[in-house]
């Protein structure tokens, strides 16, 4: 009989963090505060990878060592701590750059990757669409493509087959000239799935919904408010990145106006470029929203630091000054004392809602909100005579607002209704003049 231990096949690997003793982003107190927070952020991006946590390593340090990152001295320390836990990864709470990379590797004796690398793995188990798939294999071979120099004498033979023989190309350039290669046919085939993708944005804004887009730090409950708000099954799950490729759905807010709420990729501190480009189908969402919903995990000690981060993406985005509600998630998971506290002091500011979205909690409350700042499409009252033949226009009308009264005569459907003001001004040709009010206010 196989223990539990027996059919564990995840890939221990060895944790090292580094912080320097000036703090960062302006923490105040323990210099080495900052690292055990990154570093156990670091955790839970090695275990939502699918790997065990043999140990981990934190250093602090006056600068970075432009050379192995950590100075040869912990370099040692570290291979010695590899070979004892016997891990065949060392995965490493930075950037790397090539340099480094390769001197780490040479210096502990065995594979490392970078906190880059990690996400880009994470992204790639987690892509479902087509899109996502090429946007994360676009970022991993843009990743990969500096740091192909001195991986070892192997890339140095020449190459064989055809066009790789002869005086001239050697490994190393034949698999640069690839990775360019399938670089081009990426972004061609990105470009294409791009050119559909806004076809059907054009189709959805064709019938005129308010995009409201859920945006937020990773692992902050996103997806499910999203499923609570849409009675959607979008992945729900405590891993990182659980949820990659765009979702939108349908919904209805208090006033009986429908919207498409989109469901976000989680951000996350320090995105390099190319790993907000990988995401870029859920960011676009983001960027065609009329409002943004911002999640925050109140249970989370450092949600403040989190939400900072979290604007500076939409900053880089350019919509910072979007409209934006602020919900604060996972009041489920506070004390009462604590959230009547939290309530008391965010009480009077209508742009911030306690929410969970576990218990329903609050998720009236975030309806109403978001139905009185989407600043589109105001409700008007509007009395239309639509023939009966025209079955779109009239499962617009039934769709997208609220019916009052209505009847039939003479082929047509005669009907009172509130609706929004685009769509009644596409149904101008079916409008009863004299029976037109103003838009109501709300």
């Amino acid at each position: 009989m196989k223990t539990a231990q027996s059919v564990d096949n995840r890939e221990s690997v060895l944790l090292v963090g580094v912080s320097l003793k000036k703090a960062p982003r302006g923490r105040a107190g323990d210099p080495s505060a900052a690292g055990r927070d990154s570093l156990e952020e670091l955790r839970e991006l090695a275990e939502s990878a699918g790997a065990k946590i043999a140990s981990s390593i934190l250093q602090v340090r006056d600068t970075l060592d432009p050379a192995t990152l950590v100075g040869r001295g912990k370099l040692d320390e570290i291979r010695a701590e590899a070979e004892l836990r016997h891990v065949p990864l060392v995965i490493v709470d930075h950037n790397l750059t090539p340099v480094q990379l390769r001197n780490m590797e040479k210096g502990i004796g065995t594979r490392v990757i970078d906190r880059t690398q990690l996400i880009l793995d994470i992204f790639a188990m987690h892509a479902r669409t087509r899109e996502g798939q090429l946007q994360v294999e676009l970022a991993q071979l843009n990743y990969l493509l500096p740091r192909l120099t001195g991986r070892g004498e192997e890339l140095s033979r020449l190459g064989g087959g055809i066009g790789t023989r002869g005086p001239g190309e050697q490994k190393l350039e034949t698999d640069r000239r690839r990775i360019r290669d399938r670089v081009s046919k990426i972004k061609d085939a990105i470009e294409t799935v791009r050119r559909q993708r806004t076809t059907r944005r054009r189709a959805r804004q064709a019938v005129p919904l308010g995009m409201i887009a859920l945006v937020g730090y990773t692992n902050a409950g996103k997806s499910t408010l999203f499923n609570a708000l849409t009675h959607a099954d979008v992945l729900t799950s405590s891993k990182m990145f659980a949820t990659l490729d765009p979702t939108v759905r349908a919904v209805r807010l208090p006033s009986r106006r429908r919207a498409l709420l989109s469901d976000t990729v989680g951000f996350l501190r320090d995105l390099p470029p190319d790993l907000i480009a990988a995401f870029r189908a859920t960011l676009e969402e983001v960027q065609e929203a009329a409002l943004i919903v911002q999640v925050s995990d109140i249970s989370n000690p450092h949600h403040a630091e989190q939400d900072a981060d979290v604007l500076k993406v939409l900053t880089d985005l350019g919509v910072q000054d979007r409209p934006r509600l602020q919900v604060f998630n996972k009041t489920d998971r506070l004390s009462a004392e604590e959230l009547a506290a939290l309530t008391k002091a965010n009480g009077r500011n209508e742009d911030k809602i306690f929410t969970s979205a576990v218990t329903g909690a609050g998720l009236e409350d975030l309806l109403a909100r978001v139905d009185a700042a989407l600043p589109v499409d105001p409700l008007v009252h509007v009395d239309l005579r639509i023939p009966l033949s025209d079955g779109r226009n009239l499962s617009l009308v039934h769709a997208t607002g609220r019916v009052l009264h209505s009847e039939v005569s003479d082929g047509h459907m005669h009907l009172e209704a509130e609706l929004p003001e685009s769509l009644v001004r596409r149904l101008e040709e079916f409008a009863q003049p004299a029976a037109r009010k103003t838009p109501q206010s709300r």
